[in-house]
């Protein structure tokens, strides 16, 4: 249910009004955050939260081509002020099955065609300008600054260049020196105010438009800055193209508009940034939620990862990229409930051709196969070869695909943003559901397109040695916190970092066993992978039964206890089905001890939880868990030791 409330605080002003600074305010539903507008030589905003400033005078401008500059010397010419609260029911709904949308919103009219609309939440603030013209219009630049009114700490990924996959591990500054280092960051940009407050700064509704990143500016100021249009390309091998030139612009787009929001997630406490749903609440919707009623999110058994080589006395054929091998993984699927299976690359005979398979694998026969058991293939392309290929989607679809892996994008340039939306789109007219790999972060797209199950964008399992706990433990704080991560979980073979050593076909991860099985509560994807070995899954069976037990889709997150980049402990329910996921990194050395008060069960009869915990030679030996079995009820308390870049994950039922 929508309910809006429009108070029309003025509709026009003569310009001789608004000569000097115009001061606006704008409070959240709770009163507790407020944003003061001044519209004078530069329009810029000012937050505070609890009375505490925590950001002064923060500039909004936009420059056209010919020296225009919307936000500077802007002439008023109405204001709306609106209030609205909504129920959002997300189509494929990763931490809650119904959002609550409540902001209260200003918006600012201006001679020359244009807007800003500000938004306030109880939990933040988002903006962006709105453009009323005729024609095209060429943005050359967009200033979304950020004026801390304090020295603060700064968590992000510092990309050599814009073009970047997004996977680089979590770096750490305070904002005096970073600001100082002229580097960027890409979104989400996370800033320890040190005043109480936790700001998470991110994008939503991106479509026709670059993103965004930040770069300092020097004394705690930031400020956006934007990838150019490319404008002509070559030939770059079989999954990339070579920029040869750029514009002088970075977005060319309709002069009748509304450009992406700009929003400042405020956490009073840490386990806020875990919940965060900024990013769907100021996406634009699908139009028709049973139009996606095909949708079917779920785990994926995967390949690539352990080099699709099973074996053991089950195994009479010789392993590998195969149709004997790929008929093991559907098996394995259909024995544990696994509702898909990943061809990555190597099911086509050549890259650059989507149509002709591999003839030792023989997809159509995998597909009736699959479909006998209830399991549905998805299968890797290289976005290059979707590109050249426009038919492709529909290929598949008579094929009886389910769904596409589309990697190695690596840009987030206009062109490339506008890739995203072509394509999930085109997959959504042939009933197929998309996995972006090689990608930027979630922004909306998967709101509009909900077959548009996860992206990658994370420095995940596949970094092997490089994919540490202790980088990790930031994931839900962060990137988790903004969209769906394809981190491709699971591994079997567990090492603390001392003594890490693997390689495909025996890949493993670092940190502790209950470590990766904690990663399936509190990691969200649409499609969540099951990365590694059937052998190994089957050799593990209890864990094995835990992973696919877990859904991928909830009802409802409940953080318990949370200290970012520290440790996470959370419960999320489906069906009224618990389950328990806690993660911590690499500090403290001896692990930490964790309280967990059951009070999210409500009243009814005593419940069965089982429990895999760090044993108690986790802290050296990574492999060694432990499996506990007890009888809870509301109101119940249970400790839980994790080890040095360990975990625990639960179920309750």
């Amino acid at each position: 249910m929508k309910r809006i409330v429009s108070l029309i605080l003025a509709s026009m002003f003569a310009v001789a009004g608004f000569c000097a600074a115009t001061s606006l305010s704008l409070s959240s539903p709770d009163g507790k955050i407020v944003t003061t507008v001044s519209v004078g030589e530069q329009l810029t905003y000012t937050v505070t939260c609890d009375g505490i400033v925590l950001m002064k005078d923060n500039p909004l401008a936009l420059t056209l081509a010919g020296g225009e500059v919307l936000g500077v010397k802007p002439s008023l010419t109405g204001k709306k002020a609106t209030s609205v609260d909504e129920d959002i029911h997300p189509v494929v709904p990763l931490k809650y099955s119904v959002v609550r949308n409540h902001y209260n919103q200003l918006r600012l009219n201006f001679k020359g065609g244009w807007a800003v609309e500000i938004r306030a939440y109880d939990d933040g603030v988002a903006t962006r300008f709105i453009l009323n013209r005729k024609g095209t219009v060429d943005v050359m630049g967009e200033t979304f600054g950020i004026n801390l009114d304090a020295p603060a700490k700064l968590t992000m990924q510092e990309p050599r260049s814009f073009h970047c996959n997004y996977e680089e591990r979590y770096t750490f500054g305070t904002s005096d020196e970073w600001a100082a280092e002229k580097k960027i960051a890409e979104l989400p940009f996370f800033i320890d105010t040190q005043k109480g407050f936790k700001m998470l700064v991110s994008e939503s509704d991106l479509n026709d438009y670059p993103c965004l990143f930040i770069r300092g500016n020097g004394a705690g100021s930031f400020t956006s800055d934007f990838p150019r249009q490319p404008l002509e390309f070559s030939d770059n091998g079989d999954r990339s193209v070579r920029i040869d030139k750029e514009a002088d612009y970075m977005a060319r787009i309709s002069g009748k508009r509304s450009l992406p929001w700009r929003y400042i997630l405020i956490a009073r406490h840490d386990g806020q940034l875990v919940t965060n749903t900024f990013t769907c609440r100021l996406a634009t919707p699908c139009g028709n939620a049973s139009d996606f009623a095909w949708v079917k999110p779920g785990q994926v058994s995967w390949e690539w990862w352990n080099g699709a080589t099973p074996y053991g006395p089950d195994v009479n054929f010789v392993s590998g990229f195969n149709l004997d091998t790929y008929k093991y993984f559907i098996d394995f699927a259909a024995k544990y409930g696994i509702e898909y299976i990943l061809m990555d690359e190597g099911w086509a005979k050549d890259t650059r051709d989507p149509y002709t398979p591999n003839p030792t694998v023989d997809v159509h026969e995998l597909i009736r196969y699959g479909n006998e058991r209830g399991v549905g293939i998805f299968l890797w392309l290289t976005w290059l070869t979707v590109e050249k290929n426009p038919d492709l989607f529909a290929t598949f679809e008579q094929w009886g695909i389910k769904g596409v892996k589309i990697d190695f994008m690596d840009r987030n340039d206009q062109w490339m943003v506008n890739f995203y939306e072509r394509n999930v789109r085109l997959a959504a007219e042939h009933h197929l559901m998309v996995d972006y790999h090689g990608a930027f972060k979630p922004a909306g797209l998967e709101y509009r397109y909900p077959n548009l199950v996860s992206y990658e964008g994370v420095r995940g399992l596949e970094q092997g040695g490089g994919c540490q706990p202790e980088n990790n433990i930031w994931l839900p704080f962060m990137r988790g916190a903004v969209g769906p991560m394809d981190f491709t979980p699971g591994a079997m073979l567990n090492y603390q970092p001392e003594n890490y050593a693997a390689r495909r076909p025996n890949n493993a991860s670092v940190g502790t066993r209950a470590h990766q099985l904690a990663m399936y509560v509190l990691y969200e994807s649409g499609v969540q992978m099951l990365a590694d070995n059937p052998t190994l899954y089957y050799r593990n069976d209890d864990c094995t039964r835990f992973i696919t037990s877990v859904p991928v889709t909830w009802d409802h997150t409940h953080v318990i206890a949370a200290e970012a980049g520290q440790y996470l402990v959370e419960a999320k329910c489906k069906d009224d089905v618990w389950y328990l996921g806690g993660m911590m990194g690499k500090e403290p050395y001896e692990g930490r001890d964790v309280t967990i008060r059951i009070d999210f069960l409500g009243s009814g009869a005593a419940r069965r939880l089982t429990l895999f915990e760090d044993g108690i030679n986790a802290h050296q030996q990574g492999m060694d868990y432990r499996v506990r079995e007890m009888t809870v009820r509301n109101g119940d308390v249970i400790k839980v030791h994790m080890a040095r870049n360990g975990g625990f994950a639960a179920q309750i039922k």
